[in-house]
């Protein structure tokens, strides 16, 4: 196991950071990754958010070696889909993608899918995939409009965000409430720890 304690952060996403945080991990590095991010034809949402998360954590590591004073490091990145049986949901950018994405979730169970990849100091290349499923109750038309009013969907995948407004549309969730924020936090762990990152070394260090 690598002593290294590095760790890029392919993302900008501030939910992912703060969670991460929330876990008592501090990236060394945040290095967004622009991907594109249109799914392939028939592309399954679980295959997007697995190949998406691997393109992301290969083009950050990319950019790092690229640098003179690259060190190896710890790459970890994410992709998370949402989506009602094979449709993908868009990351809500407009008003209409807000309203056409709540519209489709209404009275309607829907899935969450999370990739995660990791990449060790080492080479080694680890992914996996979290699932959540969620269901929303009916949203009457006037509270899609006061959601949308408040803009806490731009740029969320499925056009919500469960750790605010839209937590109160919860009927009913399966499996991982951080998956839905962004990063799974149980799996992303496990995966850092099994491959050597001292994930506890904060604890520690804020014992009293």
């Amino acid at each position: 196991m690598s002593i290294l304690q590095k760790l890029v952060l392919a993302s900008g996403s501030p939910r992912r950071i703060e969670l991460l945080q929330q876990a008592g991990i501090e990236p060394d590095r945040v290095l967004p990754a622009d991907v594109d991010e249109t799914p392939l034809r028939a592309e399954h949402p679980r295959s997007l958010a697995k190949r998406l998360s691997k393109e992301k954590a290969e083009k950050a590591l990319a950019s790092l070696q690229s640098e003179d004073d690259h060190a190896p490091s710890f790459v970890l990145a994410a992709d998370t889909v949402v989506a009602v049986g094979r449709r993908i949901l868009p990351k809500a950018e407009t008003l209409d993608d807000a309203v056409n994405c709540l519209g489709l979730l209404s009275g309607r169970s829907h899935r969450v899918y999370s990739g995660i990849c990791l990449i060790t100091p080492g080479g080694k290349q680890r992914l996996r995939l979290v699932e959540t499923r969620v269901r929303f109750k009916r949203l009457p038309r006037e509270e899609i409009d006061a959601y949308v009013a408040s803009g806490e969907w731009r740029g969320k995948a499925g056009g919500y965000a469960v750790q605010g407004l839209a937590g109160s549309f919860v009927v009913k969730l399966v499996g991982s409430y951080t998956n839905i924020v962004g990063l799974p936090l149980y799996e992303t762990v496990a995966l850092l720890s099994g491959e050597g990152f001292k994930v506890h070394t904060s604890w520690l260090a804020a014992r009293p």
